[in-house]
């Protein structure tokens, strides 16, 4: 995300909520325009998951993805990577909880709008 996060927790925390809300508003975009279009609930479900994870995760997964395949074979490449990371130690924890922040923020936007529509 890219954001002045606090560290630990309290950060992880705090990305997932914001992920949370992207979700939701990713989906609200998404079915907006698959009512618009008359799409199926899939497309709209879809496109909005992979946004979301795409906004709400994108910088730290890569992140993640680029501290496990590309090979640090000094102390000092080590160092300049980690200096690139806000909270390295928490970065694992932070994507794992905003993957699980944006599509929970998909889905309880798809049941906030589903649920709706049937009460209508």
């Amino acid at each position: 995300m890219n954001l002045p996060l606090h560290l630990g927790w309290l950060g992880v925390l705090e990305a997932a909520g914001i992920a949370l809300l992207v979700g939701a508003l990713c989906f609200s975009l998404f079915h907006w325009l698959g009512v618009r279009n008359r799409w199926a609930h899939g497309p709209s479900l879809g496109w909005g998951c992979l946004t979301a994870l795409a906004i709400a995760t994108g910088i730290d997964a890569w992140n993640l993805f680029y501290m496990g395949v590309v090979r640090l074979e000094s102390p000092v490449y080590a160092r300049i990577a980690l200096a690139k990371i806000h909270d390295p130690d928490f970065l694992g924890t932070r994507v794992l909880m905003s993957s699980i922040g944006a599509l929970s923020g998909v889905a309880l936007a798809w049941m906030a709008l589903h649920g709706r529509r049937h009460s209508e």
